[in-house]
């Protein structure tokens, strides 16, 4: 028995919300994959998008919690484990003595790597699927829902904060 790949107007009923939120694990699945088969299998849940960020762009972690809207504390938890597990290495910051640097160990940068090439063979596939021209315009639609999202949080903060 053949089974039939769905078509796209078996999803044009679909909310776009929906569609976003069953596919969200196909990059991280993929970055996990591609970790593993380099001996970083123990990356922690949300750490994968750190290492990656600061390996892929060379942005410090300080900017890569900005980027993604988290809270330093939100994420001190991932980040003792990663440093646990020898991914980030902590240090005093030059400029400020009273602030902590956080940088990327040599396996922090082989996990880095690693989520990259996982990323990279999605977007491929992707690619390969349904062309350049749509995958720019999905990152076109991405931004903008960025956008307006970050608009309604800045909207909903009570004046001063």
């Amino acid at each position: 028995m053949t089974t039939r790949s769905p078509t796209q107007d078996t999803y044009q009923d679909v909310p776009l919300s929906a569609l976003l939120y069953v596919t969200r694990g196909t990059y991280t699945a993929a970055v996990r994959h591609a970790q593993a088969k380099v001996g970083c299998g123990d990356v922690p849940a949300a750490g994968e998008l750190i290492l990656n960020a600061m390996e892929w762009s060379g942005a410090s972690f300080e900017s890569v919690v900005r980027f993604l809207g988290i809270s330093k504390q939100a994420v001190s938890q991932t980040v003792e484990v990663l440093v646990a597990r020898g991914y980030l290495e902590r240090s005093q910051d030059p400029a400020d003595r009273r602030r902590v640097k956080l940088s990327l160990t040599p396996r922090g940068h082989t996990a880095g790597r690693a989520g990259r090439a996982g990323i990279v063979q999605v977007d491929h596939e992707l690619t390969s699927r349904v062309g350049a021209q749509r995958v720019a315009h999905a990152r076109e639609t991405l931004v903008a829902l960025l956008e307006i999202k970050r608009k309604n949080e800045r909207l909903s903060r009570p004046e001063g904060s």
